[in-house]
């Protein structure tokens, strides 16, 4: 038994069959985000070379976050192959639990979240759904390379 523990293997029915359409949404605010262009870029080539369709669109408002992903979702269900997996970026500013649009109104991740869900988007039940945020999620600044707390100026760290 303790042999099997150290080295898990995944059960055959636990993989997800890739050879259908991947489809990859990007909804970027890129107004004061600094390097959101150069993310966006990156995302692009990261889908290309992961044979992902893409769509990419820039600074949309809070309505339209949510109108872009039902539109997603509607290509997804009307899609002419199978779908094996849908993967959504979003970027913005935000708190937590919300994402500011463009024209700094919220709206809310959960809402987001379930376009996509298993009720919501027959042709991806049972398939994977991924998502990146990348949003700070209040007013809390963080410094460095590595977020959180990393590199944050405390009282014992200055000079």
């Amino acid at each position: 038994m303790e042999s099997e523990m150290s080295d898990p293997q995944p059960l055959q029915e636990e993989r997800y069959d890739m050879s259908g359409a991947r489809l990859a949404l990007t909804l970027c605010v890129t107004k004061a985000r600094e390097g959101s262009e150069v993310d966006m870029e990156a995302l692009e080539r990261m889908f290309r070379y992961l044979k992902f369709e893409s769509t990419m669109k820039r600074d949309p408002t809070a309505q339209q976050f949510l109108e872009e992903l039902d539109e997603f979702q509607q290509t997804i269900d009307n899609w002419e192959e199978p779908v094996s997996c849908a993967f959504v970026v979003l970027m913005a500013h935000g708190e937590e639990g919300l994402l500011k649009g463009e024209d700094e109104k919220m709206v809310r991740l959960e809402d987001l979240f379930e376009v996509l869900n298993n009720k919501n988007c027959k042709a991806l039940r049972g398939k994977p759904k991924v998502y990146i945020i990348q949003a700070c999620r209040g007013d809390h600044p963080t410094y460095g390379k590595h977020g959180g707390d990393a590199g944050r100026k405390t009282k014992e760290s200055e000079p």
